[in-house]
């Protein structure tokens, strides 16, 4: 059984709070986090290949999580990706699942749907639909 605190979850979210208070959530929940203002500053990152889950904004200044999504699997990157998201879309969350998301949480979730989101992004295989 693999170490929870061996999984990386990474969050890319522009809202300050978020950056703050989900990875300080997630190592309550006992997984290493790690943060990053911007999906350009998560692709530059060492993290990338670390990092075994994603939570991941919709949209954000510069590369939108969809954009992100679709660079991770131009780059053969398979790391599965929860969109969180301030903004409700009936249109765009089934286009993110098809694409391979595991879930998309619209904001403010509970503590309990993020553990299970973040619970099924690890238990399954990386990109599968």
């Amino acid at each position: 059984m693999t170490d929870k605190r061996s999984l990386v979850v990474s969050v890319v979210d522009d809202d300050e709070s978020v950056r703050e208070s989900l990875p300080d959530l997630l190592r309550q929940f006992g997984f290493a986090a790690e943060a990053f203002s911007s999906a350009e500053a998560f692709l530059a990152s060492d993290v990338v290949t670390e990092t075994s889950c994603l939570l991941l904004d919709i949209a954000m200044p510069g590369m939108s999580g969809p954009d992100l999504q679709q660079e991770l699997i131009r780059r053969r990157q398979r790391i599965p990706i929860v969109f969180i998201t301030g903004h409700g879309d009936s249109i765009i969350r089934p286009r993110l699942l098809a694409r391979g998301a595991v879930e998309c949480l619209l904001k403010p979730f509970s503590e309990a749907a993020l553990l299970d989101a973040v619970r099924a992004a690890l238990g399954r295989p990386a990109g599968a639909a």
